[in-house]
């Protein structure tokens, strides 16, 4: 009986089994990294569904379909800078991925800040035609009109007053890092105050240049009751003064740091919240220190009527800082579309004795006609159909030194001088006339260099990712892509070596940062908005091209692909 009662169950238990696997249906096909993510986004991740794989399928489907075509707008200015030059074939080889980005600046949903940089651009590159007509005229009329063309390393002046007027010290090519601009002065404190201001580059259409840094010195003067302080601003003609930094500061300013500077220096501060604590019970000490009148501010204000001072402002990688007789004294961080490379002079103007002004470390053109070896820096001819790799450097219109410095080290690779790999930086127009036609005879001396037809503004650096791939896929087609930036040094040969063996498919190497987060200060140069192409993560990063064509999903490829085309 046992038997026969074991025997039944175990056949109840194989038909169930069968019947089960008889009546279940075609498994779901596979779905790719891409459409996973696609269909289960971050918000919805938590949710319950019974039928997930049911609308996992509908999904899938609803992706295939071609996405509604992204309306263009008419952007002021952008019929200028496709517009007909006079240019020869081989000056046009600075423009070849122009073409390619026309539709992409025309997009309703293109970047924040595309627009304005599309008509600053216009302005500046029919002000750099006019200036390249006028050296071929003067070159048929034998003519020197390059006299004194060269961006100097630095400029100065002497003896200078600024009392009633403004005392302006000439940036002929904007700042770099490291560029720095020192003034020894005397402040006279019965003017009350004095300012110093970094003016930036005026496009000839421009009505008045926005205020790049506005330092403004106040001192009590006469009236002894008053506490010196220093306020740091920026201003423009679209939004007024920005949002002001005082120092000192009535609280501590040492969370937020600069270039890992403080905002003020610490002793201000200490010296300012000491003074308000003890306002209403002043010490003999105090009492004392005022009766002196040897100085109407704080023992640790560093300015001071009628002592002469030696103030240093210097370029950082994240703004701008102030050293007053060798001491760190105040920074200020760069903000949007406010950056040193537009600065074009220095205004100083108010209550100060200005002995002398000196910049230096400016950026530095090279004359291509004293060059020996200009023609081995040249970028070789790619005779081939499709080179191996195609490198893609981010750069700035004045970074001239840091492009020579490339060319002359790891451009060198044979793999480079070969045809085999091929580097080409990408560059922005700038709105100083002087140093955009010094990046258009780079371009044409060295065949390098890729022109952009908008302002290069830190906001807009995807659009250089975006024009690295169309170099990479429709002007110079190469198997990788890789991108990275003028002030790093790339092992040409550990690259190919190390891409050797590795599958082409879903290839894509860079940096990730796990601890990083965009910033959402408006303010800031660095700021990102929410709906915003990332431009890739700092450094190098490498995608073959079968990754790059397969990343697109297939409701968007036929748009993307159409200003690729």
């Amino acid at each position: 009986m046992k038997k026969w009662f074991g025997g039944m169950f175990v056949l109840a238990l194989v038909m169930i089994l069968v019947l089960r696997y008889s009546l279940m249906g075609i498994q779901p096909k596979k779905q790719s990294a891409y459409s996973f993510f696609k269909n289960h986004p971050a918000n919805e991740s938590q949710k319950k569904d019974s039928g997930s794989i049911r609308s996992s399928e509908m999904q899938v489907k609803k992706v295939a379909k071609p996405s509604i075509k992204t309306p263009l707008v008419n952007i002021e200015g952008l019929s200028d800078l496709y517009s007909s030059k006079n240019l020869s074939e081989k000056e046009s080889k600075a423009l070849l991925v122009w073409a390619h980005l026309r539709t992409l600046l025309s997009r309703s949903d293109a970047l924040p800040g595309t627009a304005e940089g599309v008509k600053e651009a216009s302005i500046a590159w029919n002000d750099l035609s006019s200036t390249i007509e006028k050296e071929k005229s003067s070159k048929y009329s034998n003519t020197n009109g390059s006299k004194d063309r060269n961006c100097p390393y630095s400029v100065s002046i002497l003896d200078q007053t600024a009392l009633n007027g403004v005392v302006i010290l000439e940036i002929p090519c904007g700042l770099v890092e490291d560029s720095s601009i020192t003034l020894v002065g005397i402040p006279d404190g019965h003017h009350g105050s004095f300012q110093i201001e970094l003016v930036g580059s005026q496009l000839s259409a421009e009505p008045t240049p926005p205020i790049i840094l506005h330092f403004n010195v106040s001192l009590p003067g006469d009236n002894m009751t008053e506490e010196p302080f220093i306020v740091q601003n920026t201003w423009t003609s679209e939004a007024g003064w920005g949002k002001e930094e005082k120092c000192p500061a009535r609280r501590s300013v040492n969370i937020v740091k600069v270039d890992g500077l403080v905002l003020c220096n610490e002793q201000i501060v200490r010296n300012a919240v000491e003074e308000n604590s003890n306002a209403s019970h002043p010490s003999s000490d105090m009492l004392n220190s005022v009766s002196r009148g040897v100085a109407h501010g704080s023992a640790s204000f560093p300015f001071v009527e009628g002592n002469p001072f030696t103030a240093t402002l210097w370029v950082g990688i994240e703004g701008f800082h102030m050293t007053v007789s060798g001491r760190h004294e105040t920074s200020f961080a760069y903000r949007e579309k406010l950056e040193p490379w537009s600065v074009s002079r220095v205004n100083v103007a108010g209550g100060l004795d200005l002995l002398s002004a000196f910049a230096k470390g400016l950026p530095v053109s090279e004359d291509n006609d004293l060059v020996i070896d200009v023609e081995h820096l040249k970028a070789p001819s790619v005779s081939r159909k499709r080179c191996v790799m195609l490198v893609g450097v981010f750069s700035t219109g004045n970074n001239f030194e840091r492009r020579m410095a490339l060319r002359r080290s790891w451009m060198q690779y044979e793999a480079v001088r070969s045809g085999d790999v091929a580097v080409r930086f990408f560059v922005g127009l700038h709105k100083n006339n002087q140093v955009n036609f010094e990046l258009w005879r780079e371009a044409q001396a060295y065949g390098d260099v890729q022109l952009m037809p908008f302002v290069d503004y830190y906001s807009l650096i995807a659009l250089k990712t975006i024009a690295i791939c169309i170099m990479g896929t429709k002007v110079l087609p190469a198997k990788y892509i890789m991108k990275t930036d003028d002030d790093a040094f790339v092992r040409i040969d550990e690259v190919l070596s190390s891409l050797k063996g590795k599958a082409v498919n879903g290839l894509l190497y860079g940096l990730i940062s796990f601890e990083s987060a965009p910033h959402r200060d408006k303010d800031s140069k660095w700021n990102g908005p929410m709906l915003h192409i990332h431009h890739g993560p700092m450094g190098q990063d490498i995608l073959s091209l079968e990754t790059l064509q397969n990343s697109l999903s297939v409701g968007t490829r036929k748009e993307a692909l159409s200003f690729l085309n």
